[in-house]
């Protein structure tokens, strides 16, 4: 069965616009360059209810395949250097693991 993990960044007022920027220019590319991206169902950003928030969700095999993939992808160079921009701008950060309900779609 797999195993979703919806992430939900919310940032300071102010600074979506250049959260996007560091995405758009080292994060993406750093998940595309070392095929993290494959795991990756979408990215979001909100426009009402809570605002200033990305949000993301990955699908993965099971908690094992989960483990290794965030355990690799905090030790890629390009990857970490994009976060360490990125965190500053994070004013909190919620993870949630999701599993598929027995009826309807699954991405």
């Amino acid at each position: 069965m797999a195993l979703y993990e919806l992430r939900t960044y919310t940032l300071y007022v102010g600074k979506m616009a250049e959260a996007v920027g560091y995405y758009r220019d080292l994060g993406w590319p750093a998940l595309e360059k070392g095929g993290f991206d494959q795991k990756l169902v979408g990215y979001f950003t909100s426009d009402v209810g809570t605002l200033h928030q990305l949000v993301h969700l990955w699908r993965f095999d099971d908690d094992a395949d989960r483990r290794d993939f965030w355990g690799r992808l905090f030790q890629d160079a390009d990857f970490m250097a994009f976060a360490g921009n990125i965190r500053p701008l994070i004013m909190t950060q919620q993870v949630q693991l999701l599993l598929e309900a027995p009826w309807g779609p699954h991405p």
